[in-house]
C-alpha cells in the first residue's frame, strides 16, 4: 500500500522539520512553500481554518496549515496571534525588554493544524504547551520564541528536535490531526 502524501503549507523550515520528524512513520510531507493571507482574529482555530480552505481551494488538494502563537500571562496574553509580526519586529530580545521587572513570567504555546479538502469545510486541532518566560535567551536550537521559552525549567533552546517534540505544542496539535486522519483512512 502507497504511503498517503500530506502537503503542508508552510514557509517556516523549522515547522516543516518538526511535522516531517511526527509523521515519519505514517505518512509523507510535501511543502508548499507559499503565503497565503492570514484572517486578523484573536482565535487560532478560526485563522488556521481559514487558511487550510484557503489554500485546499486555491491548490485543488486537501491540506493542512499551522498556525502557532506565544501567550504570555503578564501581558495578556500577548503577542499571542500577531506572533509571527512580532518575532520579526521586535524578536527576543523586545519580549524580555517588555518583562523586565515581571515577576509572574507564566506563558503557554498554542498550536493549531488546520486541516481541508477542496470544497470542503476544515477541521482543526489544538495543542497547548505550558512553561515560562526564561530572563534572558539560552540555548540555539529551536526557532523563534524557543530561546526564551523554558518547560518545566529546561530552557527550550537547548533541547534537540526529537526532546522538543515529544512534548511541545506543535506535537500535541500535529499527533491529534495524526490520529484523526489515519482513523479516517482505514
Amino acid at each position: 500500500m502507497q504511503r498517503p502524501t500530506i502537503y503542508f503549507v508552510t514557509t517556516n523550515a523549522g515547522k516543516l522539520r518538526e511535522a516531517r520528524a511526527l509523521f515519519q512513520d505514517y505518512f509523507d510531507v510535501e511543502q508548499v512553500d507559499m503565503a497565503y493571507p492570514e484572517l486578523q482574529d484573536e482565535d487560532l482555530s478560526k485563522i488556521a481554518a481559514y487558511g487550510a480552505r484557503y489554500c485546499a481551494d486555491l491548490l485543488g488538494r486537501e491540506v493542512i496549515v499551522e498556525d502557532s502563537g506565544l501567550f504570555i500571562d503578564a501581558l495578556n496574553g500577548f503577542p499571542g496571534p500577531y506572533s509571527s509580526y512580532v518575532q520579526k519586529t521586535i524578536g527576543n530580545k523586545g519580549i524580555l525588554k517588555l518583562m523586565e521587572g515581571v515577576e509572574g513570567r507564566r506563558a503557554e504555546f498554542r498550536s493549531v493544524v488546520g486541516y481541508c479538502k477542496p470544497g470542503e469545510e476544515p477541521t482543526t486541532f489544538t495543542g497547548i504547551w505550558w512553561g515560562d518566560i526564561l530572563y534572558e535567551e539560552t540555548g540555539t536550537n529551536g526557532f523563534g520564541f524557543d530561546p526564551i521559552f523554558s518547560y518545566r525549567r529546561f530552557p527550550v533552546g537547548e533541547m534537540t528536535l526529537e526532546q522538543k517534540n515529544e512534548v511541545s505544542h506543535r506535537r500535541r496539535s500535529m499527533i491529534a490531526f495524526r490520529d484523526w486522519y489515519l482513523s479516517k483512512t482505514k
